[in-house]
């Protein structure tokens, strides 16, 4: 443990003890407490990306109007890396190393720390899901990585990245759909609502064919899902909607709307409650909703 302090310093220290790790403030706090020796110019060809790193696409547009701020700018903040056995691992920063070899840098300003595996892990998804770069399938596999390597609850990794227990049940669904319709999620050709949709299907003939016609006719996600309400269609996760005593008589209709919208739902005294987690998660409910907002 003492090892690990003067490694990381009490500051990080701190962070990492926290059961929500905010990934800004980490690398803020990274980055602040160095001084102008903790910084040094790595070679990029030393340089291998975060075995972690559960980003796959980069957006390519992004990535030259980087390169080109770089070129006229420079560096703007020092990458994180870790010592590794040949070279260095990226901690946090692989938008600017990419985006450095696109303007042509051979090397780039760093600041060397010691992270754990079980660190380097939460870094990575944290990095990417707190600063919303990560396709829907990327942030799913991300989170199935994470509750195997470090054996923890979906509850726990709820709790850990801030978000509901329902999000990341929806997110792990999306890991069942075949692998054309996952790419379609990937290059954007359908949308989370309608992933959401097709991951409660069984049957993956039926989950392909459905995922064209929204593509070829255009689907809304309210007409996707009036059509897979047809007996035809077998769920995988059917909607429980048993009527419970209780002194909340609304409660088999909060069930059924958590399920459709994948959020919390609480129903009290004639009003509804409908929870987010972001501006990005409330966008998806609004197109579930089919609520358009200028």
């Amino acid at each position: 443990m003492e090892q690990k302090r003067r490694a990381l310093g009490k500051g990080l220290e701190q962070l990492f003890n926290n059961e929500v790790l905010d990934f800004p403030s980490l690398e803020e706090k990274i980055v602040e407490t160095a001084d102008k020796n903790d910084i040094i110019n790595v070679k990029i060809s030393d340089l291998r990306s975060n075995p972690y790193q559960p980003r796959v696409h980069f957006d390519e547009n992004a990535l030259n109007e980087l390169a080109e701020s770089i070129k006229e700018h420079g560096v703007f903040q020092p990458i994180i890396v870790k010592k590794s056995i040949k070279g260095y691992e990226i901690v946090a920063g692989e938008r600017r190393v990419k985006a450095s070899i696109k303007a042509g840098l051979d090397t780039i300003p760093a600041i060397i720390k010691d992270f754990t595996d079980e660190q380097m892990m939460e870094i990575a998804l944290l990095e990417n899901l707190q600063r919303e770069n990560l396709t829907a399938i990327e942030e799913a596999k991300a989170y199935e990585d994470i509750i195997k390597s470090l054996g923890i609850t979906q509850d726990e990794l709820a709790h850990k990245v801030g978000k509901s227990r329902s999000h990341v049940t929806n997110m792990l669904g999306l890991l069942r759909l075949p692998k054309s319709v996952k790419e379609m999620i990937n290059n954007k050709k359908i949308s989370m609502g309608h992933a959401r949709v097709l991951s409660k299907l069984e049957n993956p003939e039926q989950i392909e064919v459905l995922a064209t016609k929204v593509t070829t006719e255009d689907l809304s996600v309210r007409q996707l899902e009036e059509l897979t309400s047809e007996n035809k269609f077998t769920r995988a996760t059917p909607i429980n909607v048993q009527k419970r005593k209780t002194n909340r008589p609304y409660i088999y209709v909060e069930e059924i709307l958590k399920d459709k919208l994948g959020t919390k739902i609480k129903i009290t005294e004639n009003k509804i409650q409908i929870s987010f987690d972001s501006p990005k998660d409330l966008d998806r409910i609004l197109e579930i909703l089919n609520i358009k907002v200028d």
